[in-house]
Order: structure tokens, then sequence, then C-alpha cells
């Protein structure tokens, strides 16, 4: 039978409930000693004078290192910066320029984490203030365009905007913003260096080994091949653990400056601003169509902030472009600069802010048309991707509206907002739909069959808590034929095959092909082994006749003929065998339009007299190509969704306008959701057969769920209480 798909239990939980899962911070290196950020208090000006006297007078205290006496970098990459999506401009001490509140300006380091606190708050720094754009209205006075978004056109046309409204007989023009928020990993960001001669160790809390090694490599100007990078486990990411940060430059730094390996863990305040954020959009939203229901126009204009230092974009408009059929459409991309730090990945970046605008749009033209919205839905949906002119891979969402709306109970649902009533409660049903693309990049991995007939496979990938070390073994069980407890599937580490970064809900596309390539090709070289032992049962027979099962080779049509791959390797003089392989896109993308699929309905409660929302049940059904662990993948769905609230009702970071400093830059004041807040959640998924996306059929799905999530609430809101909502999050006072 098939490991793939089972729902088998994480192969490293036991490690994470029992504490024997060791993050970045959690390493121990000897003569390892601290060092904490100090991070500046205005957002733009520059350094005048920097007083540290106060701060080396404390115990233990090794080094105050600032602007004045940090080690002087290669020119060409003294601003830190190298190519995106690891590359950022980064702030390491080069220079006395401060553009946003939080910027790292000085770095202490000390024998003890105690130490190493008192005398970062001993530092005292004097600043030349410059004006600053911290009003998003402010900003987008002067707007230009990023040069692509994420590889595609910043700006796209097709047929008329203007003629397909004029042509129907409904138009919408509104306004949907969404806040900045801020990523919040249970683990913060962490980095221990250690250095040996001219060889630099790293343990990193990161989305991407292989990034952080060749940006470190880059940035201080040494090969690459004399750095490894281990992080075997990460605390969350959520997108802001993609990109290499000032702190990991700056204990390398640090580290070779002292002689002694130094750590860095940042405090909760410091994840707001150096590490990236999701950026504030106004997304201008027009749309046009007949009385039946057709869409004949549809413009989709995006507007977000981005940092002094760099241009970074929140691809918003990306889902419009191919969602919903409709013959004429313009979408287009603008940034604005703020003296706040520069953006990043987050959670779906662009399609959950972006699909909240979609998903709500189209509700409201539904409203405006008297349609239902699921069917106003189905009236546009798209048979091919007409952005790209491509026909899909796979699109499984007829069936994921059908499932989904049976399940809720879609049908029972009364038009009229204001309608329905539990109790003293408002209640209300909205829908919306769900999409991510399907992204996919080179991947290699070694597998390695030990004496003992178990199998080690390695590939310099990270998991993120999502299950990456459990789907990779079941990958390599069934290519090999052996149970779970034979394989031990090793990742974080940059001395293994190359890997991509964990983004973009790539690992189980890119990875899980490579592993299997490499299970596959040890599979191969053992069988060549036992056909060419004359002692062998199996010798003689061709390599097409032969099966492997429960830890054993075997001709298919006689069971009898067996050898297990411990026998088959003591015959071969007891050594190992290993096999590495590669697996990498092809033409596909220039073939098809890849992107998985759902449909959310949600239902929420509204207190008529407080404005108090809950959500009580939510039903998600998505159609993602083949699920390869069905427990941890439904887990991801839930968790997605999840974030869908949080994008929804909860999360939004506020920044004091005369400073720049976030004013709930903590777990206290940045509202998150908590089981109290989450009721229920079912999900499910679409049998779907993808031949195009990658060997395996798997499409990720660590995304998906957060899409869709936020436009279904908002219209679920609209529902309950008549009163729609453009901007979130959706909090009582909005509605009261």
């Amino acid at each position: 039978m098939s490991l793939i798909g089972q729902g088998i239990s994480r192969t490293d939980g036991v490690k994470k409930i029992t504490g024997a899962a060791e993050y970045a911070a959690d390493h121990r290196v000897p003569e390892c000693v601290h060092a904490v950020m100090v991070t500046s208090t205005v957002p733009s000006g520059r350094i005048k004078r920097i007083h540290t006297g106060h701060a080396e007078e404390v115990s233990g205290v090794l080094q105050v290192m600032t602007h004045l006496n940090a080690p002087r970098l290669p020119s060409q990459t003294s601003s830190g910066k190298l190519q995106p999506p690891v590359g950022r401009v980064l702030s390491l001490l080069q220079f006395d320029a401060v553009h946003y509140n939080n910027q790292p300006i000085a770095l202490v380091v000390a024998d003890t984490l105690e130490h190493a606190r008192e005398a970062a708050a001993r530092v005292r720094v004097e600043y030349e203030a410059a004006p600053a754009v911290l009003d998003f209205a402010e900003a987008q006075e002067h707007l230009h365009p990023p040069e692509k978004v994420l590889a595609q056109s910043t700006d796209t046309r097709r047929g008329d905007l203007h003629a397909g409204l004029l042509s129907g007989s409904a138009r919408l023009d509104a306004t949907y913003s969404t806040p900045n928020a801020h990523h919040n990993p249970m683990e913060p960001h962490a980095t221990l260096a250690a250095w040996d001669g001219d060889r630099l160790q790293l343990f990193d809390s990161t989305q991407y080994i292989l990034g952080v090694r060749n940006v470190v490599a880059g940035t201080l100007g040494i090969p690459p091949e004399n750095i490894t990078v281990h992080c075997p486990f990460t605390g969350g990411g959520f997108g802001c653990k993609g990109s290499v940060w000032s702190h990991v430059v700056l204990a390398a730094m640090a580290a070779r400056q002292v002689g002694r390996p130094v750590k860095v863990v940042l405090d909760r305040n410091q994840l707001f601003g150096p590490v990236g954020t999701r950026p504030v959009t106004s997304q201008r939203f027009r749309l046009g169509a007949t009385e039946h229901g057709k869409l004949t126009a549809m413009g989709h204009d995006a507007i977000a902030y981005t940092s002094m230092i760099e241009d970074w974009i929140e691809p918003c408009a990306l889902a419009s472009r191919m969602l919903y059929a409709c013959p004429n459409q313009e979408t287009s991309h603008r940034l604005a600069r703020m003296n706040l730090g520069t953006p990043t990945f987050m959670r779906a970046p662009g399609e959950s802010t972006g699909t909240f605008a979609l998903e709500s749009a189209m509700d409201e033209m539904a409203w405006q048309l008297g349609i239902d919205p699921l069917a106003f839905r189905l009236q546009n949906y798209a048979e091919r991707d007409q952005g790209k002119d491509l026909p899909w891979s796979s699109k499984s969402l007829r069936q994921c509206y059908e499932i989904g709306a049976e399940r809720f109970g879609w049908a029972r649902r009364t038009p009229e907002p204001r309608s329905m009533r539990e109790g003293s409660k408002l209640v209300g049903w909205g829908m919306a739909t769900a999409t991510y693309p399907t992204n996919r990049s080179p991947a290699s991995a070694v597998a390695r069959m030990l004496p003992d007939g178990s199998v080690v496979v390695q590939t310099a990938s990270q998991d993120l808590g999502t299950g990456t070390y459990t789907v990779m073994t079941q990958v390599a069980c069934d290519a090999l034929g052996l149970p779970v407890d034979k394989v031990r599937f090793e990742l974080g580490d940059s001395r293994f095959p190359n890997a991509p970064i964990s983004g973009g809900s790539t690992t189980v596309a890119s990875v899980a092909p490579a592993v299997q390539a490499a299970a596959e090709a040890l599979r191969l070289k053992l069988i060549g082994i036992a056909l060419a032992d004359e002692a062998s049962p199996l010798h003689g027979a061709t390599a097409d006749a032969i099966v492997a099962a429960n830890g054993a080779l075997r001709l298919r049509d006689d069971p009898q003929r067996t050898q297990s791959y411990a026998d088959i390797l003591r015959r071969h003089g007891g050594n190992a065998v290993e096999a590495e392989a590669s697996a990498a896109p092809g033409e596909e993308k220039s073939k098809f339009s890849m992107h998985a699929f759902g449909a959310v309905f949600v239902e929420v409660h509204v207190d008529e007299d407080l404005g108090q929302i809950s959500v009580p049940r939510v039903v998600g059904v998505y159609g993602v190509g083949k699920l390869l662990n069905r427990k941890t993948g439904y887990s991801q769905l839930m968790g997605g969704i999840v974030w869908g609230i949080s994008l929804a009702l909860f999360e939004e970071t506020v920044f004091d306008k005369r400073n720049g400093r976030a004013v709930n830059g903590n777990l206290a004041e940045y509202h998150v959701p908590v089981n109290a807040d989450i009721g229920d959640i079912d999900v499910s998924i679409v049998d779907e057969e993808d031949p195009h996306v990658n060997p395996l059929g798997a499409k990720g799905v660590g995304e998906i769920g957060i899409t869709g999530v936020g436009g279904a609430i908002a219209n679920a809101v609209f529902h309950a209480t008549g009163r729609r909502v453009r901007d979130l999050p959706i909090t009582l006072d909005k509605l009261l």
C-alpha cells in the first residue's frame, strides 16, 4: 500500500513535544557570548553622536559595535544589498543614516544576555533629525511603479476597460484597504555565528539556509563554501524568515571581532521594523456587469508602501488577472515611499490581501444585481487563464463550490442583510473563492542505504513546522518499499544537496520530486547490484520485473524470489550505497497556468448592540492536486484559515505618526486569534489529478488556506449587518 496520501503522524513530533528539537538559539557552542541590537528611536535623519561609555562600563561587555568601529565591508556590499528574494538593503553599521524607527544602529556583545541587555539600554544616541513620511495618504502623493511584480508585468491590459464599464448595466467603483501587519512567529529571529579560522558556521532561524549562506558570503566577500548554515527546525516563519536580515550578518561580523561565537536573539518589539512587514495597501476596484451577471469590465489598481531604502511590492492584483472570465481588464501596481522598514513576503503575499478586495467587490456587484454570490461567481467561471492565455494544468473549482455549498448548507441562506438571527445575534453567511499559484524550483537530494537496510535521505531544505520531515519520509518510503521507521530524512544543513526557499508554497512541489528521484535512483542501483550477483535469487531477471516492498526486492511474478536490502548490501561488501538526483521544472509553465483553487464559506455572528464579531464555523474545500499527507495537509489548510480570520478581524500594526514607532509592538497588544476565537473549521479536499505540475502531481497547500477568507468574512459581516466594511481589520467600532 502506498504511503503517499496517508495521514501518518509527524516523524519529528516526539522531538518537539519532548523538547529535544533544537531551534537556532538552542544550539550550544563552547565560549558563546551574547549580543543585543540597539535600534533607532527616530524615523529619519543621521546619527550625530553615539555615546557608548556607560555601556562599556557594564561588567562582561566585550564590544559595542557602531558605525564608528564596525569592520568595513566591501564597497559593493556595504549596504548589504544582494539579489532578491533573500537580498535586502541591510543596516550593517557602515553609515550614520537612519531611514526608519527601530533600525539597527549598534550591537552590544557581552558574556551574558543580562549584561548585554543592560549595556544596550545604556547606549545614548544624539540624532540630527530629518523630515519623515509616516502618513500613507501623504506618501501616495508621489507614486512610482515597481520594475516587476514577481517576474510578471507591473501593469496589464486586455480589451477596453472604459468601453467595458460603459457597456455594463451595473457598475462598481470602490476602494479597499489593508493595514500593516507583522508576522510574529512564536520563535523570534535568532542567529548564532562561530568562526574557525576563515570558516564560518551559522545556526539561523530561516526559511532558506542556502540563501543565508550565499547572502552572508556575498556581503562579507568570502567564498560560499567557507560557510555552513544549520537550521534543523524553524519555529514559524510566515515569510519574514525568507530573507536575510541585518542581525544575521551583524552576528558574523561581531563574532569575528571578539574572537568568540556570538548569539543574537531579537526582542519581540524588534520584530516590528528590521525584519519585514505586510505593507499597508489601497486597492481600487472598478467592475461592470450585465443585468444577467456577466462581467464586462474589471479594473484593479493596487498601491502599497515601500521603504525609503528599497522597493518591495505586495502583488495584490495578480489573482484578479486570472480568477474570473472578463473580456476587458486593467491591473496596475504602484509604490509609495515611507520611513518604515522594508516590507516582505507575509502569508500568501498579494493573494490574501488581493482576494479580500476582489472577493468583496464581487460580492458587492452580486448584491447590486440581486444575484446569489455563488451563482455570480459561477456565471463568470474562467475556463482558462485569460491573463496568460493558457489552459489550466487542472482546475476543480466547480467541485469545490458544489461540495462547499452542500457541506455549509448555502441553499438555506436568505439573501437580505439582517434577515438571519440566532437569539440576540445577527447571523451572516458569506463566501469567496480561494486561489494560489503552484510554484516549483530546482532541487536535489541524496539517498544513502546503510548496511542494516535503513536509508538516510538528505537535502538542504527547511521545515517551518509544516511537516516537511514527514512528507519527504513518505515519498522516500514509497519509492524504496520501506516502512517509515527505516527511513531517516535530514534537512537544515547547507552542505546537503541544493534546495529552494521554503516560501510561496514551493517545498513539496520542488523537493519531493527530487527526493523521489534520488530514492528511485538508489533502488535502481540496488536492483543492478542484485541482478549482477550470481548467488542472488534475482539474478537473471530484468530490472523492470523487480518491485520493492517490505524492505526487499522481489520478482513481480514470483514473490518467492526475493532478497532483502540488508542482504544485498552484505553480499556487496557491507558498504553503504548512495544515489543523488535532481528534479527541475521544464517547459510546462509555458504551456499551462498552474494554480490551486478552493471555495470558502463562513458564518459570522454579530452582537447587534456591541458590534462584537465571532466566527462559529468555516467550511473550506480545495483542489490541490495530490495531497501527500492527509493529516499535515489538513492541518496546514486549517492553519491558513485561522490566519485568514486573523487578517480579517484582528491584525493591525499601529504606528505613531509622530515618530514611526509601532505602538503595539508586542504580543499583548498586537492581536492574533486564540483558541476561544476559532470555531469549527471543516476542511475537505477534492480528488484532483494534475500530470503537469510535477512528477507527484502535488500542489503546495501552505498558503491557499489564507486566501479568500478575508473576503468571505467581510461578505458575511455585510450579510449580517448591512454594513460594508472595506477597511481591514473589521473591528466593532466600524460596525457601531
